[in-house]
């Protein structure tokens, strides 16, 4: 499709042709809708096409790095002043226009399949890669040169996450950058930073935004997850450097949590670091819609382990204290209904009360035994498991708020970071087979 049949083709999907009379609406209502439309509606056939040129312009092979960056940068300040249906229409051109040549993909793909197995297989393979880079691509490399280019593409990317759903068509576009994210938010680029009671008060404001398992009561609570017997690290990105593009909060201690309310008491004294042994990892939260796919928790959680074991060499266990965000709905699935309405009084079934050691059990079972395409069902426990941990401890009441009841009856479960085994766990999880603690095991006996 070429420009003008793209364009015409726009048009057409959104309004009347250009040249065509509007014709009279035939009541107010409609009137009123049709005013409705046109003011909200994406952009005329001429702010189309200039549009268009001004992204032809940016990629212009014939201008230099600096030139291109300067003609993004005009686009930038255009996208700030747009409505959403002109961002949407900007989307578009960007998914639909600058694609690669298909005939020249078809015809690249076919020399490479003839050269295969041929001494001429590694230069068809290069003929071929090249061939599927498209122009979009190009856009993002010169957005990404000027210094707001990233934060302008990241936030463009979390503004359009909504409309994917509804319009496959920017699928292409997402997919792309996801692509160029992947490679600009690399790890080898990020700075691991400590965040501290005393780092600027705008990020202290952005933990307690973006704080996204246990919700943050106020400045005295942030206050205490800061305390000296408290660490928060972050990575943090030089196009970006006030926002954390994830962070993780952790707990010194002398032993494994099983229950989330000491963590967070405001009242309580700090642990005595002479003597921690142990790293509670209870809380990671990623900060950024817009790098949605681009994963970097894992090496967040590694690099935090270094750095601790670093400045506390006494320690030597390191474990997370998690929610089970996806039992409940698992449960209300798989589970007889007496059960479930005996669960809604979680917190008065006593220690031996039968009802108490089935939610135990089945959620043994959920954890430790239930996989869908060969990963775990719950979203916490396929990011742990994935990084090398296992299944260690499950908690009765270890979150008793109101989210903890809603995802999981209360329960809580540690994942523990075995550093000499995180191979062998992740190598058992891809022959698909979850690994686990033996308390955890017991429980599902």
């Amino acid at each position: 499709m070429n420009t003008g049949q793209w364009i015409a083709e726009r048009v057409s999907r959104l309004r009347l042709p250009a040249k065509e009379k509007v014709p009279a609406p035939r009541s107010t209502n409609e009137r009123l809708r049709a005013r409705l439309r046109h003011d909200g509606e994406a952009l005329a056939p001429r702010a189309l096409r200039q549009l268009l040129d001004q992204l032809k312009g940016v990629v212009d092979p014939m201008v230099s790095e600096v030139e291109g960056g300067r003609r993004a940068q005009a686009l930038i300040d255009w996208y700030a002043r747009a409505d959403a249906p002109q961002r949407r229409d900007l989307w578009l051109l960007m998914s639909e226009h600058f694609t690669a040549d298909p005939q020249k993909v078809k015809k690249a793909q076919t020399e490479y399949q003839a050269a295969v197995g041929t001494p001429d297989e590694a230069a068809a393979e290069v003929r071929y890669r090249r061939a599927t880079v498209s122009p979009r691509r190009r856009i993002l490399q010169r957005f990404s040169a000027n210094p707001q280019g990233i934060p302008f593409l990241v936030s463009l990317r979390a503004e359009l996450q909504p409309a994917l759903r509804s319009d496959p068509r920017l699928q292409a576009l997402d997919v792309e950058m996801e692509y160029m994210f992947s490679t600009w938010f690399d790890v080898g680029f990020l700075e691991l930073r400590r965040i501290s009671w005393d780092s600027p008060a705008s990020l202290i404001e952005k933990l307690i935004r973006y704080e996204a398992v246990h919700d943050v009561r106020g400045w005295n609570d942030m206050k205490n997850r800061l305390d000296s017997d408290r660490r928060c690290y972050g990575f943090f990105h030089p196009r970006l450097p006030g926002e954390p593009l994830i962070f993780v909060e952790v707990a010194l201690m002398n032993d494994i949590a099983g229950s989330i309310t000491p963590l967070l008491d405001e009242s309580a004294a700090p642990a005595d670091l002479s003597r921690a042994t142990t790293a509670i990892f209870y809380s990671i939260s990623s900060t950024q819609v817009g790098l949605r796919g681009v994963s970097f928790g894992d090496s967040l959680i590694k690099h935090v382990v270094d750095t601790l074991k670093e400045e506390f060499p006494r320690l030597r266990t390191f474990a997370t204290l998690s929610p089970i965000p996806g039992l409940r709905a698992w449960l209300s699935k798989q589970a007889p209904q007496e059960l479930l309405t005996a669960w809604e009084r979680w917190s008065e079934l006593d220690e031996k009360a039968p009802e108490r050691q089935a939610l135990l059990s089945w959620a043994a079972r959920y954890l430790g035994h239930e996989l869908l395409d060969g990963k775990p069902l719950d979203p916490v426990a396929r990011f742990h498991l994935g990084n090398g941990a296992r299944v260690e401890r499950i908690h009765w009441g270890g979150d008793p708020s109101t989210k903890g009841n809603k995802q999981s009856f209360g329960l809580m479960v540690n994942y523990l970071y075995d550093l000499r085994r995180l191979d062998k766990h992740r190598a058992m999880l891809a022959a698909g087979k979850i690994p686990i603690g033996g308390a955890v095991e017991a429980l599902y006996r």
